[in-house]
């Protein structure tokens, strides 16, 4: 998931990265003309011009879709096709393990990629996130979206709860005491909900557990991973209790809620800051709090990689841009503009970032939280080929109806038959 997030008041000067960054990647002494297809916003608009300059002979078309659904369906058709693909293109990470599976469609970074990026440059879980079962190196990683949670302080405070820093990460260190704490509220605020929707809780307990929907062999574990069946007999009890408003993150009821304050707590990666504020709007500022605590440790959800397909005329230079874009400099300068934050580890030092501070969140030191929640995240979860379609399409409705009103373990059963009809 990509969202712009508010403009930051100051912009990296592209004259210090220049300085920092002209000897980066091979020289370009004969014309090429590279492309690089990216879907909502990466933050390299004012970066790209800067790269041409110290590559002379070389000029970049970056090809910007809006949405990153239909980019995404595009990129696949296009390989399917072996034909139109940019030289360089963006990949998010809900569509990753669709990529992974065609990864002899790629160039491996590990091996055409400038000899000075080292696999240290990321955080260990997002470089090896990048690569596929065979080992090949199919993407550098862009931005992340590590995990906290975000509350209400007005809300949590007319039920009767905690507000305090310290209170609030203990009411939030596990899912366990997450649902207790949401069986308090929903009787003391007389059956107000405590988050907005079971399919954005349940997604992050998925993607906690070591193996999720898809075994490595690209088989549905639903019948045998018991910890599945868990999370998900945890949450739908969780609804029975009230605790879920039932509405649709980023549809028109899930945005109308964050304006009406129709629940109390929300799962925040880094990203979702940006979006509680645009659609909570000015009249709920400081009302909102953001914590470094996340149930049971750490989580990502979004971020992105730059591939370069094997199809591409100019792989050495393509990865050279692809590798460039990814830099710790680069990729504070894409923090600045856009908001993503950064998966390299020496941006997770800069002043810059450590001193982010959030307003609209009663002054939250949101640079901190991240980085601190990002270094909690485990080894990458593998996910197979059909995996973002399982959890949209099978479990995102399934849990909708739960929601509705429907009994879960007759659901559930549902569940297993939908996902049997996507993988064996």
């Amino acid at each position: 998931m990509r969202q712009i997030r508010r403009p930051l008041a100051f912009a990296a000067a592209v004259v210090v990265l220049l300085g920092l960054t002209a000897g980066c990647g091979p020289g370009t002494p004969e014309k090429i003309t590279l492309t690089i297809a990216t879907f909502g916003e990466f933050g390299y608009d004012d970066l790209i011009p800067g790269y041409e300059f110290t590559h002379p002979g070389l000029t970049i078309r970056q090809v910007r879709t809006e949405q990153g659904g239909p980019y995404h369906q595009d990129l696949l058709d296009k390989l399917q096709k072996g034909q139109d693909l940019a030289d360089v293109q963006a990949v998010e990470e809900g569509h990753l393990s669709d990529v992974l599976a065609q990864s002899a469609k790629f160039a491996d970074l590990a091996k055409i990629g400038p000899a000075d990026v080292k696999p240290g440059r990321w955080l260990e879980w997002k470089y090896e996130a990048g690569r596929g079962k065979d080992g090949k190196l199919v993407g550098y990683g862009t931005d992340i979206g590590p995990l906290a949670m975000c509350y209400r302080k007005d809300l949590l405070e007319a039920a009767g709860l905690p507000t305090d820093p310290g209170s609030v990460k203990t009411m939030f260190a596990t899912w366990d005491s997450f649902f207790r704490a949401g069986e308090k509220y929903v009787k003391r605020s007389h059956g107000k909900p405590w988050f907005d929707s079971s399919a954005q809780i349940f997604n992050a307990m998925v993607n906690q557990l070591p193996v999720g929907y898809l075994d490595r062999e690209d088989h549905s574990t639903l019948e045998t991973n018991t910890a599945l069946r868990d999370a998900w007999n945890r949450v739908t009890t969780a609804v029975k209790q009230g605790q879920s408003a039932g509405l649709t993150a980023f549809a028109d009821d899930g945005n109308n809620g964050l304006r009406t304050g129709a629940f109390a707590t929300k799962v925040c990666p880094s990203w979702m800051l940006g979006v509680i504020e645009q659609q909570a709007g000015v009249g709920n500022a400081g009302k909102w709090a953001l914590t470094d605590a996340f149930p049971d440790g750490g989580g990502n959800w979004g971020g992105s990689f730059l591939t370069v397909p094997a199809a591409s005329p100019h792989q050495k230079e393509a990865a050279a841009l692809a590798a460039w874009l990814t830099a710790p400099e680069q990729q504070l300068h894409a923090f600045r503009v856009s908001g993503n934050f950064p998966s390299q580890v020496d941006a997770f030092t800069s002043p810059d970032l450590l001193s982010e501070m959030n307003g609209y969140f009663g002054g939250a030191m949101n640079g901190q939280v991240f980085v601190a929640q990002a270094r909690k995240v485990g080894k990458p979860q593998y996910k197979g080929p059909g995996d973002g379609k399982i959890q949209e399409t099978v479990v995102a409705p399934s849990l909708k109806a739960v929601e509705q009103g429907a009994d879960p373990a007759a659901v559930w059963q549902q569940v297993l038959a939908g996902v049997h009809r996507l993988v064996p």
